[in-house]
């Protein structure tokens, strides 16, 4: 007979509280305000009672012991080295290839019914585009049947079909994400929300707006411009990206040092349909809420894996005027410090991004700017103000970044000339794709503690030239957050490219930074979780997804490095 840890709490609860057995009827009573509990009995054979406890407790924990492959994962929170082994001797299971034909027979007569069966496809080119990606070289593979859905009702019902059949769900939207989010390790349903690009309502009185996951964050921003309403939503990561996508990794971009990342408070509610197919709204629309835990923060940075968002809630920002600078130094040393002392000194900072003089190179030969830089380390920073303080701002930084050696100081005095200065820090990627013919460029990105971003950047230039690797190193200094862009023509480059990019993960947490500052961990970044985190808190992330999703349908292969499901 198997003596699992919830017989052991019986049995205990038995000796502590059962009454001696008396000759009147058993039957359940429920106590409430108005009945009166049982007092505990008094037990005249205590040493007796702990100690049949005390042999159960010994003989279930060598029973579990020596049966860590025997029970389900348990979705209560256990010891991580015993959780982590009893996890990998019971992977979950998908359904057959049956079963897979006939979830997509039941999706295809679902749509059918609405007279719109071409939202569900199994052409290959639809099947390739949604998951693999151009820009990731993780390894990816398609899945089985694409939807297109439109509303959280039809998500309802494509989560309880592959919950029916057992068929794993990959959500997609904008398809800009870098580490292999999209791909569909099991095959499956890629659940497409790109059609769910409605802004639903705009509140320029809360400084909010309602939308739905397949917005795209610039669209928003045109949109909100097109209106007159002179708010924005601050978030900027890589183009293309949706509100969706935004939520899942976590995001920030160029924007971060003076408005934080997804993980503030810039989304104020979501409304996710979980794993078993309820739909819930994870709090109201207030600016701020002390009612529980924040449930919210529990989808952001969960990469799609304990929920599909389907409409989101955005606090908004005050739009304001925006000056530029650029100015060149001598090393990355000098330039981190003196953007840390520009950050520091209460300048109202916007964006503080980091070039590195290879990339500014690049950027002078990409033909892509109106105007050739000085191929140095460079900063360009953003500020926000009015007019009349910009003067005086202009004056301090001046002062700051001279004594940190930097050269060339350029202040935009109006609109245009912060767009043409801006215009090398847009241009980058696309310029450093054209410092060799015919390349490929694997793109990551690591954070550390600010004060060791220098050291973190020029290790890795270093290890990188020793490699033989052409690259360029460039992100959001006033972070922390770096972004390496390594070039390759061929497989054997890649395979040193991809040595060269493990050991920069392995620095910078090393560094006490993170694997991923804003790109998330999708399948490329899956491993070194356990390193930067430890196995109890990837032990917990991974219990809180065993409960949630106790069939591993959603996502399946991201972020939990020890849940590896297996096809029958």
């Amino acid at each position: 007979m198997t003596l699992s840890s919830r017989s052991i709490l019986s049995l205990r609860r038995g000796i502590s509280y059962a009454p001696r057995s008396t000759t009147r009827l058993s039957r359940s009573i429920r106590f409430n305000s108005t009945s009166t509990p049982p007092s505990l009995p008094k037990s005249n054979n205590l040493s007796t009672a702990w100690y049949a406890l005390s042999l159960a407790l010994f003989a279930g924990a060598g029973y579990l012991i020596g049966n860590v492959g025997v029970l389900p994962p348990s979705t209560s929170l256990v010891d991580s080295s015993f959780a982590i082994a009893h996890q990998l001797a019971n992977q979950p299971k998908y359904g057959s290839h049956k079963d897979y034909q006939d979830a997509i027979k039941e999706l295809y007569e679902f749509f059918k019914e609405k007279g719109q069966e071409d939202r569900v496809s199994t052409d290959d080119d639809d099947l390739r585009s949604h998951g693999i990606s151009d820009w990731s070289y993780h390894p990816a593979k398609k899945p089985t049947v694409v939807v297109w859905v439109k509303s959280t009702e039809e998500v309802q019902r494509v989560v309880k079909i592959a919950q029916k059949y057992k068929v794993p769900i990959t959500p997609f939207s904008g398809g800009t994400s870098l580490e292999g989010h999209f791909s569909s390790p099991f095959g499956g349903i890629s659940l497409d929300v790109s059609l769910m690009d409605k802004i639903i309502r705009v509140s320029e009185s809360d400084g909010d707006v309602v939308v739905q996951p397949g917005v795209k964050w610039e669209d928003l921003n045109a949109y909100l411009a097109k209106e007159g309403v002179p708010l924005f939503f601050p978030l900027d990561p890589g183009p293309g990206a949706t509100i969706g996508g935004m939520v899942g990794t976590g995001c920030s971009g160029t924007n971060a040092v003076r408005y934080g990342t997804a993980k503030a408070e810039w989304f104020l509610n979501l409304t996710v349909v979980l794993p078993s197919g309820e739909v819930i709204k994870t709090r109201q629309r207030a600016r701020k809420s002390a009612a529980g835990w924040d449930t919210t923060k529990l989808f952001v940075g969960a990469e799609g894996t304990l929920g599909i968002v389907t409409e989101a809630t955005l606090r908004l920002a005050p739009l304001l005027p925006t000056k530029c600078a650029v100015v060149n130094f001598p090393g990355v040393e000098e330039a981190v410090q003196a953007a840390t002392e520009v950050v520091n000194a209460g300048f109202p900072v916007q964006c503080v991004e980091y070039l590195d003089s290879r990339t500014i190179d690049a950027i002078n030969k990409g033909g892509m700017v109106k105007k050739a830089y000085p191929p140095a380390d460079t900063l360009f920073f953003k500020f926000q103000g009015s007019d009349s303080a910009m003067s005086e701002v202009s004056k301090n930084v001046l002062s700051v970044v001279k004594k940190h050696g930097g050269k060339n100081f350029e202040f935009s005095k109006n609109d245009e000339e912060a767009r043409s200065l801006w215009e090398g820090r847009k241009a980058a990627l696309w310029s450093v794709l054209a410092l060799k013919d015919g390349a490929k460029v694997w793109t990551t990105d690591v954070c550390v503690p600010i004060s060791r971003l220098p050291r973190l950047v020029r290790e890795t230039a270093e290890d990188f030239e020793k490699r033989g690797i052409t690259a360029c190193h460039f992100g959001h200094v006033g972070d922390g957050n770096v972004h390496s862009l390594a070039l390759f023509t061929n497989d054997e480059e890649l395979a040193v490219v991809e040595h060269a990019v493990h050991e920069m993960v392995e620095r910078a947490i090393r560094l006490d930074g993170t694997c991923t500052g804003e790109h998330g961990v999708g399948v490329g970044k899956i491993g070194y979780l356990p390193l930067e985190l430890g196995d109890g808190t990837v032990n917990l992330m991974e219990t809180v997804k065993r409960t949630l999703d106790p069939h591993n349908l959603l996502n399946p292969g991201k972020i939990y490095p020890n849940i590896k499901p297996q096809h029958q």
